[in-house]
This record gives C-alpha cells, sequence and structure tokens, in this order.
C-alpha cells in the first residue's frame, strides 16, 4: 500500500488534521478526498492508499472543522455550509500542500462540496468525481437522515461514531447535529446544485448504488446532464446491488471507475 503521512493546518483559529498517500506530489495533481457528513480521515480506511496505488497519484484526505481530529465546533452549520466550504478550509488544504491543480473526490455530502469547489476555483480543479453525492433536497434522503436519527439513539451506536470523531460523545452528538439538524431544517429544503452545476467547467463523473438509502439515481442523472461546456462533461455510473457506501462495500469497482476516467481525461 502508498506510505502516509499525517499533518495538521492552522486555519482561522482551529487545526484541520490531513493526511497524505503515495509520496512527494512532485508536480503531479493529487486527488483530494472530501468525506459525508459523518466522515473523517480515518472513515476511509484504506481507500486512499488503493486509489493512489492504482492511479499512481498522490490522494489528500482532510478532517472539516468539527469532525475526527480538527478542531472541534459547537455552532450550527449555515445553510450554505456546502459551497461555503470551498474558502472555508479546501483552499487552506491545497495551499498548505502546495496544490496549484487537484481532483476532487466527494462522498455524499463531500460531493456537493467538491462540485461547488470547482464550480468556484476553475483555475484549480481539474475533475470532479462523486460518490452517492445528492444534487438537491429529496424525500427519500430525509427519511434516511431520520431513519439514522432513531438507530444513533441507540448508545451503542453513538459510542462507535464517537471512536472517529476523537472518542468523544460530546463531539460525536454534535457531528450527529450538523448532519441531521440541518438537512431537516426548513431553512435547507431549497437546496440545489444546480447553480454550481450550470457554473461547471470541469468533467464530472458522478457514481451512485443501485440500493443507496439516502438517494435515487435522480441525483446522479442531474450531476452527469449539468449544462455542459463540452460534449461528455458530465457521466454517470450506477453500480449494483449497493448503497451508499460505495469505497467500502465495492473499492475495486470505485477505485476502478475513477481510473478509468482519469485516464480517459489525460490525467494517468
Amino acid at each position: 500500500m502508498a506510505e502516509r503521512r499525517d499533518e495538521t493546518i492552522e486555519v482561522a483559529g482551529a487545526v484541520l488534521y490531513a493526511s497524505q498517500w503515495g509520496g512527494p506530489l512532485a508536480g503531479r495533481p493529487p486527488i483530494v478526498l472530501l468525506h459525508d457528513s459523518l466522515g473523517a480521515v480515518a472513515l476511509w480506511r484504506d481507500f486512499p492508499a488503493r486509489l493512489a496505488a492504482c492511479t499512481g497519484l498522490p490522494v489528500i484526505a482532510y478532517d472539516r472543522p468539527g469532525f475526527g481530529q480538527s478542531t472541534a465546533r459547537s455552532d450550527a452549520l449555515p445553510p450554505d455550509f456546502i459551497a461555503a466550504e470551498a474558502n472555508a478550509s479546501l483552499k487552506v488544504v491545497l495551499q498548505h500542500f502546495g496544490v496549484p491543480k487537484a481532483i476532487l473526490f466527494g462522498h455524499s455530502v463531500g460531493g456537493g462540496m467538491a462540485i461547488s469547489a470547482a464550480a468556484q476555483m476553475p483555475q484549480q480543479v481539474l475533475v470532479v468525481i462523486t460518490e452517492s453525492a445528492q444534487a438537491f433536497v429529496e424525500d427519500r434522503t430525509l427519511q434516511g437522515i431520520r431513519n439514522a436519527r432513531a438507530s444513533f439513539a441507540d448508545p451503542v451506536q453513538l459510542a462507535r461514531l464517537a471512536k472517529y470523531h476523537g472518542n468523544d460523545l460530546q463531539r460525536a452528538r454534535w457531528v450527529l447535529s450538523a448532519w441531521i439538524d440541518t438537512w431537516l431544517s426548513p431553512s435547507f429544503a431549497d437546496w440545489s446544485l444546480a447553480p454550481m452545476l450550470a457554473r461547471l467547467v470541469c468533467p464530472v463523473l458522478a457514481l451512485h448504488g443501485d440500493l443507496d438509502e439516502f438517494g435515487s439515481l435522480a441525483h446522479p442523472r442531474m450531476i452527469a446532464s449539468l449544462p455542459s461546456a463540452f460534449p461528455g462533461q458530465g457521466q454517470y455510473q450506477v453500480l449494483a446491488q449497493c448503497g451508499h457506501v460505495l469505497h467500502r462495500e465495492q473499492p475495486e469497482q470505485v477505485v476502478q471507475a475513477a481510473s478509468s476516467f482519469l485516464l480517459r481525461h489525460g490525467l494517468l
């Protein structure tokens, strides 16, 4: 597996935790991973190393503030938190690692963040790959979140989540609230990726499982049918018998799909 090094990055009075796999950048554009609503660097498990080994590109992942090993938070997420991530943390991470151009890979809400960042940073983002990304607030998504809220009422489930967020139950409760309360809030009901998709100028691949409990195939279809800047700009691929966490359920298929897409666009 690819070698790994860990870093801490100071941003706006907070500390971000980040990891890099695959050796020095040496002029190669890295794949930057943006985690999901309950995620952290640790929850990518061995996927970053697999991706680095298969593509030959460096891979960078980081914990957003409040998640994983980054500085804890107690505030509520603003309704524009998805679009705001580009300036809130991502730009600082790219600057810290000396990255002029990057490939963004986002899981779930991280996919929305990747698309939003690419729309705002067209000179820096070469390609976006989304995994199980939501493009709008769908009833299926909200029901999946309600089901998860009921599941996390079990102290065992909450303790399991806390393991990835400093082994701290208070931090785990914040992570849950940042996800559940934000998405179920009436102020978030009209959120959509449409404005950001309209601004996108780079290639996009949307990966989605046919059994995803947090979003139907309407999401990858919407992402792939963006107002194209060039023919074939947007593509989507459905993984059969797969739920929401593709990189854990079918890692080889995800790595292969990502590698093929990057090769097609001259990045491998």
